[in-house]
C-alpha cells in the first residue's frame, strides 16, 4: 500500500487511506525533533491499544498526517470490538481510554467507541474524522495490519 501524495495544502486527499504502521511512520515520522517525538508516541499508543486484544480499527487524523513540521500531538480514533471491557485494563491501558488522561500521559487526543455503539454505522463514524474544525475535509489514515503482532 502506498499512501497518496499530499495535496497542495499539505494534507492527504479526501478518503480513508489504509497503511501499515511502518508505512505511516516512514512517511510522517521523520524530520523535526517534535515530529519524531510524536511518532514515538504513536507507536506506544498503537502497542497499548493492540495489547487489549480488542482493537478493531485504528484511525489517524490531524496535523501528524500532514506536512506540518512540528505537530503538537497525534490524533487517534479507536474502534474497539464488542467484548472490550475497560474495567479489565492494565493501569497504562486504562489511561488510553480516558481522553484527558490520554492527553496527559501519551500526548495524544484519543477518542474511541465500541463497535455496537457506532451510531449511523461504523464506516460513517470513521469517515466523520475527515471533517476539520473549519468544516473543510481532509484525508485520514487507517492503520491496517495484524493487531496480534504487537501483543
Amino acid at each position: 500500500m502506498a499512501l497518496p501524495k499530499l495535496t497542495d495544502s499539505g494534507e492527504l486527499p479526501l478518503g480513508v487511506h489504509p497503511a501499515t504502521l511502518q508505512e505511516t511512520l516512514d512517511r510522517f515520522g521523520m524530520g523535526e525533533a517534535q515530529r519524531i517525538a510524536v511518532s514515538e508516541r504513536l507507536q506506544r499508543i498503537y502497542i497499548v491499544a493492540a495489547s487489549t486484544g480488542h482493537l478493531a480499527r485504528f484511525v489517524l487524523y490531524g496535523s501528524f498526517v500532514t506536512e506540518k513540521a512540528c505537530p503538537n500531538d497525534v490524533d487517534v480514533f479507536l474502534v474497539m470490538d464488542d467484548e472490550f471491557d475497560g474495567d479489565e485494563l492494565s493501569a497504562e491501558s486504562s489511561l488510553l481510554f480516558d481522553h484527558a488522561a490520554a492527553d496527559a500521559h501519551f500526548g495524544a487526543s484519543v477518542f474511541w467507541v465500541r463497535r455496537p455503539t457506532a451510531f449511523g454505522g461504523e464506516q460513517a463514524l470513521v469517515e466523520y474524522w475527515q471533517v476539520k474544525r473549519d468544516g473543510g475535509q481532509r484525508g485520514i489514515i487507517e492503520i491496517v495490519e495484524e493487531f496480534n503482532d504487537c501483543q
